[in-house]
């Protein structure tokens, strides 16, 4: 080849073909089909039942409407025969803190873990939750505004997020997981570093900064620690933390920008003062009674109950992830655990479902399901997981239910979760396909294929 003297020009547009689209988001999800999902007996979270001879038309992401057997327009919408399945809608976790990501043995490794082995992991603890057939999570301690963000993107494979930023906690309380050996001097740095769940804020100044900021990055509503728990060194369970003063600071924060607070709380006197203070959530209230209940209900309060956490804790499996002191906290607050469902059922408190597994245990997030039908009945239970938290975080009118203007939010399953709940704690054998936003996320049914790309590649 004999070689110009002069070097041609270049057309800067030649091949420059591509999809931009594709080019800036490769990660990019196809539009949602419209389905047409015929002849499956759809749930109904609201009064139990299960309708029969009803096609679930979805579109855009959204359940567009439910129309009689075959009444519609069959050139608009992918036809799936659905016979014999049941469509119920996505399940709500409460309850979680999906930065506590699996791969370590013991507590200690697992909340004080780096942050950036930590977002490494993550995307694989948010798709383990979703293909469980949780649509929805509210992150008690953890999560920030980039993770729940990359969730909303797909850049990350899992269920919407609501969060709270850090749960906040005084100076040697629930959100305090330092090390007693060693002086408070010692961790003068913001500990940035590590994927840690909770914050320290002390004093009313202190604790309303910390809100606002928390409010200032996304965060739906504060967390705090208003007692001790199982999972930290410096505080016993029936401590209780934070002021009177310090709770209604946080409490006005919050006020201020029409959300809310919950609390971490095990005790009764740790729950009255919550309450008394304005509180609106209690997080685990195990040892809920008669008095504390009534005030709930009088204040129009809601609980999440999280028995699993403390029954995995006290597995064999699982008998060298806490410390010896740890243990024993755990199973006082495990003996507690149920008669509080008893108690919260009488006096009818708002419920919704958590499962508040950290780490390695996450794999055990349903396990909650059979926990409660000791007590529960099994309508009660799946309300707690759809339409009580879909009220409370103010969307009740898009998730929760199977209905017009609703997010398409599926999950397609093998039996009907009215008759037995515990069949949602077994999604390997019940559950077919997760549906969320009308996009298939997890399916192991050749009547609907996934949505997620298998190549990146523009």
């Amino acid at each position: 080849m004999t070689l110009p003297d002069i070097a041609p020009s270049i057309d800067v547009n030649e091949g420059i073909t591509k999809s931009l689209d594709k080019l800036i988001k490769p990660w990019g999800f196809p539009l949602p089909t419209s389905y047409a999902l015929i002849n499956a007996k759809i749930v109904d979270t609201v009064n139990g039942e299960t309708w029969d001879n009803l096609t679930v038309l979805t579109k855009n992401g959204y359940i567009e409407d439910l129309v009689e057997g075959n009444s519609y327009n069959n050139s608009e919408y992918k036809t799936i025969d659905c016979s014999g399945k049941y469509l119920c809608p996505g399940l709500f976790d409460f309850h979680v803190h999906i930065t506590a990501v699996q791969g370590e043995t013991d507590l200690h490794s697992t909340v004080r873990m780096p942050q950036n082995t930590m977002l490494l992991r993550v995307a694989a603890a948010s798709r383990a939750t979703l293909e469980r057939g949780f649509t929805t999570i509210r992150d008690c301690g953890g999560m920030e505004h980039y993770i729940a963000d990359a969730i909303e993107d797909n850049i990350i494979i899992g269920p919407r997020a609501f969060f709270c930023g850090k749960a906040m906690g005084q100076t040697g309380g629930h959100a305090d997981n330092r090390p007693r050996n060693l002086p408070g001097i010692a961790f003068e740095t913001c500990e940035c570093h590590l994927g840690k769940i909770g914050a320290v804020a002390d004093g009313v100044d202190g604790c309303m900064k910390m809100a606002r900021e928390f409010f200032r990055r996304g965060a739906s509503f504060i967390k705090i620690m208003s007692g001790g728990g199982i999972a930290t060194p410096a505080d016993e369970i029936e401590h209780v933390q934070y002021t009177e003063e310090e709770i209604k600071a946080i409490v006005k924060v919050a006020d201020n920008v029409n959300s809310y607070v919950t609390a971490h709380a095990y005790t009764t006197k740790a729950i009255k003062r919550c309450i008394e203070c304005g509180v609106k959530g209690i997080e685990h209230g195990n040892m809920i009674d008669d008095e504390c209940a009534k005030l709930m209900v009088e204040n129009d309060c809601f609980i999440c109950p999280t028995l699993v956490t403390y029954k995995v804790l006290g597995s064999d499996q699982f008998s060298t992830f806490l410390p010896p002191d740890a243990k024993i906290k755990n199973s006082v607050v495990l003996q507690a655990g149920l008669q509080s469902l008893i108690t919260i059922k009488k006096h009818g408190i708002k419920m919704c479902y958590g499962s508040d597994l950290l780490g390695s245990l996450a794999g055990y997030e349903t396990n909650e399901f059979s926990i409660r039908s000791k007590i529960l009945n099994s309508l009660e239970i799946l309300q707690s997981a759809t339409i009580t938290p879909a009220s409370i975080m103010k969307v009740e009118k898009l998730i929760g239910q199977i209905g017009k203007g609703f997010y398409a939010d599926i999950l397609v399953l093998t039996k009907n979760p009215l008759d037995d709940i515990t069949v949602l704690d077994k999604p390997e054998e019940n559950l077919l396909t997760v549906m969320k936003n009308g996009l298939i996320y997890h399916t192991k049914w050749e009547q609907l294929k996934s949505d997620i790309p298998q190549t990146f590649a523009a």
